[in-house]
């Protein structure tokens, strides 16, 4: 039977599925026979020996081959509750066997059975016994399948039974063989693979740990080829298929005039060479997809800037995307400031606007009066028309979806081009990661801080410690510096022992009855929530206490100190954004997590945090202790969800499939010479990476 058949063959119709067991395998996302065979154990057991009764001792686990002496049911005086002994013997000692609750077991073990029975064994009531054992009748000339070689043991749900589903297994194994192989013939032998078949049986049935190990790095492999050859043709897709982008050159005087008379700091060696890694692509006809990321403080959005300065320059306009309504205002704000030096229009498109001048600003951006457009979502909607689109930068990549983004790239259809797109994100991502979610983008890092940047003092305190903060927050005010309070939670809630915004600021104001203390949460108008934030910015407010609706973007020189509450209820990525919020000025900054960890997990974030301020060395720490598939938001992409791979410990293996992927689309760009491996592309990944139409 062909790969499409198995891919194709609908799970319920495998000789003892059922309707029944066909609604729980389709729990585990098992719908094909495909799906099945690729679902693999999450252990092993090694059953290859049989241990004679003789040599069994309690407190080990052992493989048996036994007959059935003697069998007693037995009611016990809790309702409803069965005990099933069975004597046991291997024609020289004897075992006593225990089940609890196994309706119908004494119509299967009768005396005279032979058995093979594979469990824990413990001494109870002055003999050995073996409790709840997995157990399979032999008939006679049969071989058992549950002892003698290594056991696959799958990660299944209630309902279903390791036996069962190994026979299933096994039934499709010597059934439904796949025959195709989507790795081309040359990789195989270049790295010794077995074929796609072998390996899928090896996973379930391993003949011994080296033929194990060949047949899991052969999928993991396959796994990540598999990905990065369809990112590569989508890179392939946008070069080869009509897609244009305008060419914006360089060398306007606007560029020099920002550097030389409006931008206050030299940039750093870093933002020299990444403004020139973007003002290169932007060169090109080839539409630009560059993912620029840098920690906090980094400098990010001054290569924004320039960036935007030369699509004005070449005639064209900007879109400034940010992921919520007071960033997009704070952007709004400081390239307005930044380019009113420059002559450049600039306007705000947010939900909130009122009518007339939604209507007004819609009509700038269509005529082209609006050079510079910063928005939201807003951006999206149908009614918002470019006259001549050319770049498109996108703030915090992870919050925005595939339809999203892709929808802002449409905006810029003119003349059958599309613009140029630059992603940056404050949150930077491990280069595995980099390689798997962001591998179809083009990477630049601001590795290199600005000078006179200090470094912010971070201290984990104990909630019952908070008092000694009071002294300390007064005399921070005193200087005339500004103190950010960042709860998790808006509302009071009996379930979790978290203090809401509302309860905290009403205490802090009764404290602080001296100092002016502000509100600040997602639930508030849009022109309250501006207004409260312009108050703090502009020193009217002393301390902020506020949702982590200021976790990204929002910058306030003058606020040096940021208490997080409960900060066991954050991630290690929002943590370090929220620090990033102080110390933005000259002045030293300081960190505060206020939490009474329950979990190990969350002990371990805090001593990251305390223990560096890097944000690379904690985006590891992140991957290290939450995985892959939640970092950065990555499961919604659809595209790590791998059954094999593992991106901690397959670092060298994604290596080498982005290379062979790389170099096999540059020799071959439409896969026309491996078709098997183009049409499992397609199926596995394709609409996942907006593949549709590379065929």
């Amino acid at each position: 039977m062909t790969e499409l058949e198995v891919h194709q063959q609908p799970i319920r119709y495998i000789k003892g599925v059922g309707a029944v067991r066909e609604k729980l395998l389709n729990r585990l996302e098992i719908e094909t026979v495909e799906d099945l065979l690729l679902f693999f154990p999450r252990r092993y057991e090694d059953r290859r020996g049989l241990t004679p009764l003789a040599d069994v001792k309690p407190d080990t686990t052992v493989s048996l081959l036994v007959r059935v002496v003697a069998l007693e049911k037995r009611q016990t005086s809790r309702k409803g509750f069965m005990i099933i002994q069975a004597l046991l013997t291997d024609g020289h000692d004897f075992i006593r066997a225990v089940w609890f609750n196994r309706k119908g077991l004494e119509r299967l073990l009768t005396p005279g059975k032979e058995v093979a029975l594979y469990g824990a064994v413990e001494w109870r009531y002055g003999q050995l016994q073996i409790t709840s054992p997995e157990f399979e009748i032999i008939e006679e000339g049969e071989h058992p399948d549950s002892i003698g070689h290594i056991v696959p043991v799958y990660p299944l749900t209630a309902g279903l039974q390791q036996r069962w589903f190994r026979n299933v297994v096994r039934f499709c194994l010597e059934n439904y063989k796949i025959t195709s192989d989507p790795l081309p013939t040359s990789i195989c032998l270049k790295y010794e693979f077995p074929t796609f078949f072998e390996a899928v049986r090896e996973m379930h049935y391993p003949q011994g740990r080296k033929s194990w190990k060949k047949a899991r790095d052969r999928l993991a492999f396959q796994e990540l080829f598999v990905l990065q050859t369809g990112m590569a043709l989508r890179r392939g897709k946008r070069s080869h298929f009509a897609e244009k982008a305008p060419i914006l050159p360089v060398d306007g005087p606007l560029r020099k005039k920002f550097l030389d008379e409006v931008f206050p700091y030299a940039l750093t060696e870093a933002q020299k060479r990444v403004s020139f890694e973007i003002s290169s692509d932007l060169e090109q006809s080839i539409p630009m997809h560059r993912l620029l990321q840098g920690d906090v403080g980094s400098g990010k959005t001054a290569i924004a800037v320039l960036a935007l300065i030369q699509a004005v320059e070449a005639g064209f306009q900007g879109a400034f995307m940010a992921p919520t309504e007071i960033l997009a205002q704070q952007h709004y704000y400081r390239l307005k400031s930044l380019f009113k030096h420059l002559g450049i229009s600039v306007v705000l498109l947010v939900g909130s606007l009122k009518n007339s001048v939604r209507d007004d600003t819609l009509h700038k951006i269509e005529s082209g009066e609006a050079q510079v457009v910063v928005g939201t979502h807003a951006l999206f909607s149908d009614p918002v028309l470019f006259l001549k689109l050319g770049l498109a930068v996108i703030d915090e990549q992870h919050r925005f979806g595939v339809l999203q983004k892709n929808a802002l790239r449409s905006k810029g259809s003119n003349e059958g081009m599309v613009p140029h797109v630059l992603v940056m994100t404050a949150t930077p991502i491990p280069r595995t990661l980099t390689l798997s979610v962001y591998g179809d983008l083009s990477v630049s890092t601001i590795d290199e801080m600005p000078p006179g940047r200090t470094e912010i003092h971070t201290r984990w305190l104990k909630k019952k410690e908070e008092r000694r903060l009071w002294t300390f927050i007064r005399e921070r005010c005193s200087e005339k510096e500004r103190v950010y309070w960042v709860c998790p939670l808006i509302e009071e809630s009996e379930a979790l022992s978290v203090t809401s915004v509302t309860e905290r600021y009403e205490y802090l104001q009764e404290l602080f009855s001296e100092l002016r203390v502000g509100l600040l949460h997602g639930q508030l108008p849009a022109k309250e929530k501006e207004n409260v934030m312009n108050h703090f910015a502009a020193g009217k407010l002393d301390i902020l206490v506020s949702t982590t609706v200021i976790e990204v973007g929002v910058d306030v020189p003058e606020a040096t100190v940021m208490i997080i509450e409960d900060a066991d209820r954050f991630g290690l990525s929002q943590l370090h954004q929220l620090r990033g919020r102080v110390g933005r000025g000259k002045k030293q900054g300081y960190c505060v997590l206020l939490s009474n960890p329950s979990t190990k997990e969350a002990v371990e974030r805090l001593k990251v945090m305390c223990a560096t301020t890097d944000g690379f060395k904690i985006a590891e720490a992140d991957l290290k202790l939450r995985g892959p598939g939640e970092v950065c938001g990555i499961r919604q992409h659809g595209i790590t969800d791998f059954r094999v791979a593992d991106l901690l410990k397959d670092r060298s293996l994604l290596e080498l499939a982005r290379k062979d992927a790389s170099d096999l689309i540059e020799k071959d760009s439409r896969l026309e010479k491996e078709p098997e491996l183009l049409n499992y592309v397609l199926r596995t990944v394709g609409r996942n990476l907006d593949l549709v139409g590379i065929a």
